[in-house]
C-alpha cells in the first residue's frame, strides 16, 4: 500500500522513522513518500521536503512567515493528490497538519494521526476537527485513553515509542570513556548537557542563557546539542569568543545525555527523553514576549515538560520566560550536581514515569495497527 507521512520536527522525523520502518516489516511491499528529515529517508521514505525548511515556532513567529507556510501547504497539498496514497499518516505539528487532514478528507483520502495534538493543553476546540477529518487517531501517553474517549473517539494506544528510540539506540552500549575519547572531551571534568532547542526562535532565546552559566563553571565541560535542522555556524555565530568551556556536537544528543552530570534543556521531546535516560535536569523555555504572553492565556496547565505532565507533579524545575535566569539556572544547577538526595528522588521518579509509559516494542506496535486498520479499511 502507498503510505504519505507528514512530520514537521526533529521529534516528529525520530518517531516518523521508526514507525517507517515498522511498516515496512509488516507491509513489505508498502510505497512510503514523505516531509520529514534525513531519519525518515533513511529509514527508506521517499522524501519530498526537509522538515528544517519549514519549522517555525510561536505567534509572532507564524504570523511574519503566513506566505511561506501558505506555499509549503498548497505544494504539499497537491503532491498528496499527485502520489494519490492509500492513507495520509500526520505525525503531531498540528499548526500544519490539521489543514491537511481537512483537505484530505476532503478529497476523499483516508487520514490517520499519530501523536496526537495536545488538545488537551490548549486549543481544546481542535478535537472537533480531529473527530471530523482523521478516521484513526494513535496516541502515546496513557492519559489520553480516558480524554479522548469523553469526546467519542476511541484512540488507539500501544505505548510510547520514545522508550524504543532511547533504549535501542547505540549510546545505550557505549561506556563514558568510549564517548568522551571519541568526542575528545576530558573523561574527569563534570559534564553538563545543553539542549538549546531545534528552532532558531528558542535557541537564539535561550543559549546565550546557558553562556552565561557555563562561564560560572569554568571547571566544567558543556556540551552542547546541536539541532540536526540547525547549521553548527549559527551556534557558533551566538558562542562567538564568549565561552570557551562549551563542547559544540552534532548528532550527538542521547550520548550527551546519557554521559552527562546533569542537564539543561529546552522543554519539549527532549526532556521526556532526559527522564528516560536518567540525567537530572532543569527545564528552561522563554521566547518572544508577546507570543509568551498569549501562550499564557490560552495554555491551561500546571506544567509544560511531558514528564510532569505525565506524572501530574513536579519532577524537576521549570525555568519559565521571567524566571529563566543565569541566577535561577545556576541555582538549580548546584542542586542538581551537588544534593545527592535530590538527585536519588528525581531518579526514582524517572523510573515511575519508565512505569506509566509501558514497555518496549511501541512503533512495531503501532505500525502494524496502522497497517492492520488499513487494511480493513481497504479490503486488500
Amino acid at each position: 500500500m502507498k503510505y504519505y507521512i507528514i512530520a514537521g520536527e526533529a521529534s516528529g522525523d525520530l518517531h516518523g522513522s521508526n514507525l517507517i520502518k515498522g511498516i515496512h516489516q509488516t507491509d513489505p511491499q508498502a510505497q512510503i513518500r514523505c516531509w520529514g528529515g534525513d531519519l525518515m529517508k533513511e529509514a527508506g521514505a521517499d522524501l519530498v521536503k526537509h522538515y528544517k525548511e519549514g519549522a517555525i515556532m510561536g505567534f509572532v513567529e507564524v504570523l511574519t512567515n503566513l506566505g511561506k507556510l501558505s506555499k509549503n501547504l498548497n505544494s504539499c497539498k497537491q503532491d498528496i493528490i499527485d502520489y494519490n496514497p492509500d492513507v495520509v499518516v500526520l505525525i503531531d505539528y498540528p499548526g500544519f497538519n490539521f489543514r491537511i487532514a481537512e483537505f484530505a478528507k476532503k478529497q476523499g483520502f483516508r487520514v490517520f494521526y499519530y501523536i496526537a495534538p495536545k488538545v488537551w493543553a490548549w486549543k481544546e476546540k481542535r478535537v472537533h476537527r480531529l473527530k471530523k477529518f482523521v478516521d484513526r487517531l494513535f496516541i502515546i501517553f496513557p492519559f489520553e485513553i480516558e480524554y479522548f474517549k469523553k469526546w467519542g473517539i476511541e484512540a488507539i494506544y500501544n505505548g510510547n515509542p520514545l522508550l524504543d528510540s532511547v533504549d535501542n539506540h547505540p549510546s545505550a552500549t557505549e561506556s563514558k570513556e568510549e564517548f568522551c575519547k571519541r568526542a575528545n572531551i576530558n573523561p574527569d571534568k563534570t559534564k553538563v548537557a545543553l539542549l538549546a532547542g531545534s528552532r532558531r526562535g528558542e535557541i537564539k532565546y535561550l543559549l546565550p542563557r546557558m553562556i552565561e552559566v557555563a562561564k560560572r563553571y569554568p571547571s566544567y565541560q558543556f556540551l552542547l546539542a546541536c539541532a540536526p535542522s540547525m547549521d553548527i555556524e549559527f551556534y557558533k555565530g551566538i558562542i562567538g569568543n564568549k565561552c570557551s568551556n562549551i563542547k559544540l556536537l552534532v548528532g550527538e544528543t542521547y550520548s550527551i545525555l546519557r554521559h552527562s552530570d546533569a542537564a539543561i534543556i529546552n522543554s519539549g521531546t527532549a526532556s521526556l527523553e532526559a527522564a528516560l535516560i536518567g540525567v537530572p535536569q532543569v527545564v528552561c523555555y522563554g521566547g518572544n514576549e508577546i507570543s509568551y504572553q498569549i501562550a499564557r492565556m490560552v495554555v491551561k496547565l500546571k506544567y509544560i515538560s511531558l514528564a510532569n505532565l505525565i506524572m501530574d507533579k513536579g519532577l524537576f524545575k521549570e525555568l519559565i520566560q521571567h524566571s529563566c535566569t543565569p541566577d535561577l539556572i545556576s541555582q538549580e544547577l548546584d542542586q542538581l550536581l551537588n544534593k545527592q538526595d535530590y538527585r536519588a528522588k528525581m531518579m526514582q521518579d524517572y523510573a515511575d514515569v519508565r512505569t506509566v509509559l509501558g514497555g518496549a516494542g511501541a512503533s512495531a506496535k503501532v505500525a502494524k495497527a496502522m497497517t492492520d486498520e488499513l487494511k480493513k479499511m481497504t479490503n486488500k
